[in-house]
């Protein structure tokens, strides 16, 4: 007897379904799976062998055939563990329920419990998307099912009272569904704002950063407070949005970096210099998101800047200008979201002290360059604010009165980004505007023109320099509620360019 259960492989960060079919038929006791399972699938058979057996049934003593259609999409994983189980003692005729409408998907212990798997609120939108009624998942990925409206979901904690459930022995009751809306929240900052001494200008852009999604790199010598402001800037970013915290949660819980159920801020995320390029865009056989995808709608903190590899830089061009990756393999190509805040902080020299106004610098000018050049010039083009960070004297660091805290930062930041999402008709920064959007929303009058035009004649910027500009100008005037980009939100904006460019 053929059977069929339906179950979903994870690509990219979509599911696509799978359709688990089952036959039984007489010959020597072996199971095939086919339909391009890779090892962690091939190992199913002993676990779901186990389970049968620890669930007080028994497994076919004869040959069975498990095929995962469609043949020619990779199943990845130990998400087909259930389903696998379910097909058998339904092709066995164990078991009897009508597996239409319905989505299973799990990892089998030997005792027949069942352990949590990445990617289930990928597969529960992919469920519902195609008209499934109810999905079966593991307890521990109830609650990330649960986030999506319209579907029951069901908490199994073991395929023993799972099955009791589809026999109508005993019913599992549904999960409540959660109201995303109230739990989707940045916590309260490790680090304030006002714990840091001096720093205005940083301090500011950093507000200008939050407020617009700009990117952003912070330069000076050790000790003057750099690694500190990138951490406290994490306190000054607008709450997630629903739509951006579904995002996020799909993107966490397919690279099975999921802490809890689902991820309630925003993420940020600190490479070690020594990461390698895969780890920094994403890739592998099968690719995977990388640490650019896992900072998406947050902080991507890159410490001493120029000590990161070239060719690692160098793969962030594109992902700074698009908001996505794409990687390719010879198993396929897939796009990976990467709309991040770069914040990016360096040494102005391998000593760390040139320019410093108390210690000496110890670098030749021949090092010196070539550790400035480390950087490629299209790389820094793409930042669009450089902020120089002293060393501060004693009297600064010693002062009482630090300044604002981080929540006056973050509510000046949330109302920009409110004028924002009313401007575009969605959840949308300014560093996203497109060319026409710039033209339509950064009209300069014939004062600012002018600024702009004697910037550029003395500076050397670059088209996409006058573009950023603009679009910092922007998030400046948004900051102070004003209509139209005026003479000093466009001065103010042009400072926080590299002059040597």
């Amino acid at each position: 007897m053929i059977a069929k259960v339906y179950s979903a492989a994870v690509i990219g960060l979509d599911a696509a379904r799978v359709e688990v079919e089952a036959d039984v038929s007489n010959g020597l006791p072996t199971t095939i799976v086919v339909g391009l399972p890779d090892a962690a699938v091939q190992e199913s058979r002993e676990r779901v062998k186990a389970a049968i057996k620890n669930s007080g049934l028994n497994y076919p003593p004869t040959r069975v055939s498990v095929n995962l259609a469609p043949a020619d999409v990779p199943k990845l994983g130990t998400v087909f563990d259930l389903p696998i189980a379910l097909a058998v003692l339904l092709a066995s005729e164990q078991v009897a329920f009508s597996p239409e409408h319905r989505m299973f998907l799990g990892e089998l212990s030997l005792d027949d419990r069942l352990r949590s798997v990445p990617g289930v609120l990928a597969v529960a939108l992919a469920a519902r998307a195609r008209g499934d009624v109810e999905i079966f998942v593991p307890a521990e990925n109830a609650a990330e099912a649960a986030l999506v409206a319209g579907l029951k979901v069901f908490a199994a904690p073991s395929l023993k009272v799972l099955l009791e459930h589809l026999l109508g022995v005993r019913l599992i009751v549904p999960e409540p569904e959660i109201q995303a809306d109230k739990i989707f929240k940045n916590s309260q900052p490790i680090l304030d704002m006002k714990d840091i001494a001096g720093q205005e200008m940083a301090k500011r852009a950093l507000e200008i950063a939050a407020a617009g999604g700009h990117n952003v790199l912070v330069s000076g010598p050790p000790g003057s407070g750099k690694t500190l402001l990138a951490r406290a800037m994490t306190g000054i970013l607008p709450d997630l949005s629903m739509e951006e915290a579904l995002e996020l949660t799909k993107i966490y819980s397919i690279s099975g970096k999921l802490a809890g159920s689902f991820v309630t801020s925003r993420p940020v995320r600190s490479p070690h210099h020594t990461t390698s390029n895969v780890a920094l865009v994403g890739g592998g056989a099968f690719p995977r998101p990388g640490e650019i995808t896992l900072s998406h709608r947050g902080i991507l903190f890159l410490d001493e800047f120029p000590e990161f590899p070239r060719n690692v830089l160098e793969a962030l061009r594109q992902p700074l200008e698009d908001g996505v990756v794409t990687v390719s393999r010879a198993s396929g190509s897939l796009t990976f979201p990467a709309k991040f805040t770069l914040v990016a902080a360096q040494n102005p020299c391998p000593c760390g002290y040139y320019g410093d106004s108390q210690k000496r610098c110890q670098c030749t000018p021949a090092q010196i360059f070539k550790y400035q050049k480390k950087i490629s010039g299209p790389l820094l083009d793409r930042i669009d604010l450089h902020v120089e960070v002293p060393r501060l004297p004693y009297e600064k660091l010693a002062a009482e009165n630090r300044g604002e805290v981080s929540a006056v930062f973050k509510a000046r930041v949330e109302k920009a980004r409110g004028v924002q999402s009313a401007r575009f008709g969605r959840a949308k920064t300014n560093s996203e505007m497109s060319l026409v959007e710039l033209r339509q929303y950064c009209a300069l009058a014939e004062p600012e023109q002018v600024l702009l035009k004697q910037a550029m004649k003395q500076f050397g910027f670059s088209g996409r320099s006058l573009h950023r500009i603009l679009k910092v100008a922007r998030t400046i005037a948004d900051l102070s509620s004003s209509e139209s980009i005026a003479l000093e939100h466009l001065a103010e904006a042009v400072q926080y360019r590299p002059k040597t460019e």
